[in-house]
């Protein structure tokens, strides 16, 4: 904990190296990654969601059964999947591989699309169900009723009124997913041969390199409670309810 918070994460026991330029390298491609990953996973999400919560026949059903494909479908084998049909068959992408961005965008994308949308597929999932039951619990609140019997449609109304209410819970979840996707992230980062910290793990253990995996492995957890500490800050500061002073709550 003390190396951690100096920013000395010890010498790997395998190379002999010091750990924490490696560990600041292989974060920073992680981050990239998931951050792409998440940021496709909530455009598909809340517009989907939103949809499916506005018509909750059609939409609903058509969403749900997506989602559920969604689920269905590990990050590892989707990734296997997508390499075999536009990497082998069609040649359209990279099969694998890492380039840093100053390399040249369009080749730096082009590598990350695939395991981006592997990523994605399986969090726009679970979020896509999260934001449907989100909104039809705005959608039943008095606000979101009195805001149509004055004449607002369900879509207006929703986006008036109900993005806000629905932040705070949407931000937590959002949170926990992402922390879970830089976990899930591992076996994706070795199908597509990219140099982040799951490979780096995946590695160290391979050699038995303690001080790496420890090292590593608290990386980890403390960008989980950094991520869900953000997220409850930030949920706080979405909720639209009034906030009431000690001496308030005391009169009443």
């Amino acid at each position: 904990m003390g190396g951690l918070l100096t920013g000395d994460l010890g010498v790997s026991l395998s190379s002999e190296q010091d750990m924490t330029p490696i560990i600041a390298d292989r974060a920073q491609v992680s981050a990239i990654l998931c951050g792409l990953a998440m940021l496709l996973a909530a455009a598909i999400a809340l517009p989907l969601g939103a949809w499916a919560a506005l018509r909750p026949r059609g939409g609903g059903r058509f969403a749900a059964v997506i989602s559920q494909v969604g689920l269905a479908v590990p990050s590892f084998l989707l990734g296997i999947v997508l390499v075999a049909l536009f990497a082998v068959r069609l040649g359209w992408l990279p099969a694998n591989g890492w380039v840093p961005p100053e390399a040249g965008l369009g080749e730096f994308f082009s590598r990350l699309v695939m395991p981006v949308a592997a990523l994605a597929v399986v969090q726009g999932a679970i979020l896509t169900r999260f934001v449907r039951a989100t909104f039809s619990d705005v959608a039943g609140r008095d606000f979101f009723r009195t805001a149509r019997a004055l004449g607002q449609s369900r879509a207006g109304a929703l986006r008036r009124h109900g993005w806000r209410s629905a932040a705070g819970p949407l931000l937590a979840t959002g949170a926990v997913q992402l922390a879970q996707l830089v976990a899930g992230a591992v076996v994706v980062e070795r199908v597509f041969v990219i140099p982040g910290l799951g490979s780096l793990l995946v590695d160290a253990v391979g050699q038995r390199d303690l001080t790496t995996v420890q090292s590593v492995v608290m990386i980890i957890v403390a960008a989980t409670i950094a991520i869900t500490a953000a997220a409850d800050v930030a949920a706080a500061a979405a909720d639209p309810r009034p906030r009431s002073t000690g001496g308030e709550d005391r009169a009443r």
